[in-house]
This record gives C-alpha cells, structure tokens and sequence, in this order.
C-alpha cells in the first residue's frame, strides 16, 4: 500500500505536521471536529468544545511562541507580547493560508475509533455528517491535544450548590453576585479567579499546595525572554537562578495568605499570571486551603474554617486520553509516558505522537520541529535509532525536571532543552519558509 497519513486534530500541532508532510510530497488527510484550523484557540461557548476563555491570553511571549517557518512578523508586526485568543486564531488560519493546506483537512469529522491492523495499515472509524465510515491509512499521527477530558476532584460529602470543570467555563458574566469558590492553583484557576472576581459577590480560591506565581514580566520585558537568556545554563543551575530572582520579586507566598512553595523550581508547572496576587491583596480574591468535606453548600477547609458557596469551579486539569484507541492498546492517563522525543513508540512504528509534551513554555514551535523530524523519517531520511527502546525507557528514567508524582506531570519538557534534542535530528537548513509543493499537489 502506497504510504496514506491520518493526522488527528487541526489544532496548532496538527497544521504544521500537515505542512511538512506535504513538503515532502506525501499524502496527508487531516480530520477535525471544528470548522476550521486552530483547536483549542478557536473561542467557543458551546460547552463541547474545550475551547478557551473569553478573556484568555497565551502564558508564553509571542517571540517563543511561534512557528519558525511562518513567524508573528510574518503574519502581523503589531500583535501584542501576549497575543489573546482571537490574535492566534487569526495566527494559526493565516499559516493555514499561507501554506494552501486547507484543501487536506476534512472538517466536522469527529474520529471514533483507530484499529492497527499491522506495520503498514491502520483502519480509521470517521463520523462525518452523521454518518460513520471506515478508511484506511499506512501511517497514524495524533495531533488532538491534551485537554478534552476533563480530570473531576473527589471529595467526601455532596455539594448542593453549582459545580463545574473549568472545561465548561468561558466567561465570568454567569457568576454575577454569586459566591464562588475556585479550586486549583494552575494557570486556569488563577485566570478564572481573577475573572470571577470583577463580578462576583465574593471569590475564593483553594489551594491543596504551594504554587509559584510568576509574572508576565521582569524588568519590562516578557519572564520568558529573561529565562531564555539563562537558557546556555544546566536545568540545576538555571532553576536556582530563576527561584531566586523570583523572590526577591514577589517575596514569600505566605505574604499573600497562600501556601508556601515546598518543592523546587521545575518540580511543578509554575503558574504564570500578573493579577492574581493584585486581587488578593486588593481583597477581591481570597486564599484559602485544601477542602475536607462538602456539606450542602458548605465547605469545610482543611484548617478548621468553612464557609458557604453558591458555585464551585474546579480548574483541576485533564486526563491524557485517547478516546479512539482501546485502552489495551494505548493508556497514558496514569503511568509514565515513554515516547522517544515525546514522539515515537519503542514498538509501533507507524504511530506518531505530535505535541503530546507540556513544556515550560509554548508547545507549538516544538511541534514545528516534531513533525519535520517526522516528515525525515516517512522519506528515509532520518532513521530511528536502533535502540528504540532504550530510549524511550530513558525519556522516563531521565527527565528534564524531576517533578512530583502526579498524573499532570509525566509529560513536561524543558522548553530550551527539548528544542535543542530535535534541532539535534535536523539539518542546519530546517527552516521553510515557503512550500511550492503544496501549491501544486492541489491543484
């Protein structure tokens, strides 16, 4: 069978691995369940898509948040430093544009089940139009995120009141003169704490552990282009030097009634957000630690205090699930991860995974760099190490950051060092700015 790739999602890494698969002239069908390229980004209230806020803004600087062969100055010179949600979809639709993709990507088609059937053929179940039908292909890319499964925190009791994942959250209008109670210290719980506070009766925020707060920026510029510069640094060294500089910043978590940061820099995905210590010391946001128990809509906290809310909104993260493999197969939603750059499996070669990291930092340009080590590998012309297994038994044993044990944290990358692992695999021309093949493959 001549070589035929499925590629899973439209989203940020899904376009740019349909790019450089068809800059080396292979066949490509992309499905998505949107209307158009940009995943995640693309704004949304249907609550069925994991779309983002009303409000959202990228953590990352747009410098170390782009795509080397279609960069912001490509695209629009005036974006902001932390281009909102509308700039990225404008982004991602305009590279989509540029490159003439759009013809490969089948829309509205919801993926229901991958079967392999052997080296060289999967078997894709598609629902499109209301219609499920089965297509064949010699190659599988998944290219569909991590956060569509929303991860549900379990406490003892029933709340009576309004509980949510911040999966079905997008704008804080709802939640006027309400008593809300966010749970989570992550970038989502911090942004919808900040939100629900403009409006909101009274907003709390539960933390079960210290957190790092880092601010957008440091000596006027974005924190990521300061920690870049340290970046020629060992991850030891580099991550003193950042807890540093960030305390003499901000000082102690325990100035703004929050837990305090056991753990070491990297040990945990720090947080990035300007406002929420603002609201805490203005009163608008009001700390508070771990829930005991639920009681009608009452809480209990840990330290003895309880107090009464009308919603709750767990910003608890997602389970890394792939709904279209059978469990025996593919399970990644508790254990280790060992993917050979993130990317390749020590056993089935015609599966690739394509964004499926968590850096401290901006997933998409990595992909960039994934999918066009993936498209050397489809051409021959890369070829995967021998000891294959060794290495992906080694992306668990020798982690970029050894971080605590939990389900959110077995597939963080260090942003630098994971861009300098697969610019290792490329050839010092990697960058393609333009891509005449496509332009005549759909014609």
């Amino acid at each position: 069978m001549k070589s035929r790739i499925c590629i899973i999602g439209a989203g940020p890494s899904g376009i740019t691995t349909l790019k450089n698969l068809k800059d080396k002239n292979l066949e490509v069908v992309v499905y998505d369940r949107n209307q158009d390229v940009g995943g995640n980004w693309i704004f949304s209230e249907d609550i069925s898509h994991s779309s983002v806020f009303e409000t959202t803004h990228i953590i990352s600087s747009k410098t170390l948040s782009q795509y080397e062969d279609f960069t912001f100055d490509d695209f629009d010179r005036t974006v902001a430093d932390y281009p909102s949600h509308d700039e990225l979809r404008g982004y991602f639709q305009a590279y989509a544009k540029h490159f003439d993709i759009y013809p490969y990507i089948e829309f509205g088609t919801t993926v229901k089940y991958c079967k392999r059937v052997n080296d060289r053929k999967w078997e894709i179940t598609i629902l499109q139009k209301g219609k499920e039908r089965k297509e064949e292909f010699t190659d599988l890319v998944v290219c569909n995120g991590h956060h569509s499964v929303p991860r549900i925190p379990k406490y003892i009791g029933e709340f009576t009141g309004e509980f949510l994942h911040s999966h079905v959250y997008k704008k804080a209008a709802p939640f006027a003169n309400k008593k809300v109670l966010v749970i989570g210290g992550g970038n989502s719980a911090c942004d919808v704490a900040v939100e629900t506070s403009r409006v909101s009766e009274k907003t709390a925020i539960s933390w079960r552990r210290g957190y790092r707060i880092i601010p957008k920026f440091f000596f006027g510029l974005p924190s990521d282009i300061i920690g870049a510069r340290s970046a020629w640094l060992p991850v030891k060294i580099r991550s003193w030097f950042n807890d540093k500089l960030l305390g003499i910043m901000l000082g102690k978590n325990k100035l703004y009634g929050l837990p305090e940061v056991k753990t070491k820099f990297g040990e945990t995905h720090p947080t990035i957000n300007d406002e929420l210590l603002y609201k805490i010391r203005h009163g608008k946001v009001h700390p508070k630690v771990d829930i005991e128990k639920l009681d009608g809509k009452t809480v209990y906290f840990k330290d003895g205090t309880k107090e009464d809310y009308d919603v709750i909104i767990a910003c608890t993260g997602y389970v890394l699930k792939h709904s279209f493999f059978d469990s025996s197969f593919i399970d990644y939603s508790n254990g280790p991860v060992p993917l050979y750059l993130k990317m390749f499996h020590e056993e089935f070669h015609n599966l690739f995974f394509v964004g499926m990291f968590q850096p401290l930092g901006c997933i998409w340009p990595g992909s960039e760099l994934q999918s066009k080590v993936l498209a050397n590998y489809l051409t021959g012309d890369w070829k995967m190490p021998s000891n294959i297994k060794k290495l992906c038994l080694r992306e668990i044993t020798h982690p970029h950051y050894k971080q605590i044990n939990t389900p959110r944290h077995t597939i963080t990358v260090d942003y630098h060092k994971f861009r300098r692992s697969l610019l290792k695999q490329l050839p010092k021309n990697w960058i393609s700015k333009t891509s005449n093949n496509i332009s005549k493959n759909a014609s």
